[in-house]
């Protein structure tokens, strides 16, 4: 098995160790946000980094990196206060991959990568239609992660849309029903194979198949 220390890690070069750092956290969450600027300009970009903060209150989390460059989504986020979570079907993986180009602010990701905007229920920031699991949040507030510069982003869950016929009767979302994509790294992406749900573990008990 092969072993990196620390003092080898950071003789990697950049890119090697972006691409390598990246990807040892293994499959992460693939979902297109979606926002829109004080001026009426919409945004798409790809993140790999929400996460699940609460379910009472349902919160989501996402990472932004230093705001050492131009950050719209965040721009966006913090000037109207909402932003829409869209989860990345096996047929959008390409377009999302390519909102993360460096597109020039006035330029809408939406069009460029051939996505639609929808609005729904008088929710201002856009959703992206061709997504089949959406989540409409509102901005409640971000935190400074002092050992790299990167920003917390907390959203709270105001709306959710989703097909009725991927949902359980305990509420558990099937996601494999409609090709949820996950991310591997930077650019890579992966259709999971599901293998099931597990009953609730318990230390005198072996888990079984629900």
């Amino acid at each position: 098995m092969t072993h990196l220390d620390l003092q080898k890690i950071e003789k990697l070069n950049s890119r090697y160790r972006a691409n390598f750092i990246n990807s040892i956290t293994g499959y992460k969450s693939c979902n297109l946000l979606g926002t829109n600027s004080s001026s009426g300009n919409t945004n798409l970009a790809i993140f790999s980094s929400l996460v699940h903060i609460g379910s009472s209150p349902a919160l989501l989390g996402f990472v932004l990196r230093p705001l050492t460059v131009r950050r719209d989504s965040f721009k966006n986020i913090e000037k109207t206060g909402q932003f829409t979570v869209n989860q990345v079907s096996s047929d959008l993986f390409k377009q999302a991959h390519q909102t993360a180009a460096k597109y020039k602010e006035e330029v809408s990701e939406f069009e460029a990568v051939g996505l639609t905007e929808q609005y729904l229920n008088d929710f201002k920031a856009p959703y992206v239609k061709e997504s089949r699991l959406k989540v409409g949040c509102t901005y409640k507030n971000h935190y400074l992660l002092e050992e790299n510069g990167c920003i917390l982003v907390i959203g709270a869950v105001e709306h959710i849309y989703f097909p009725q016929e991927i949902q359980d009767d305990d509420g558990f979302l099937e996601l494999n029903k409609i090709n949820t994509v996950t991310a591997m790294g930077q650019d890579g992406y992966a259709l999971p194979d599901f293998l099931g749900r597990l009953s609730y573990a318990r230390p005198d008990s072996e888990p079984k198949f629900l």
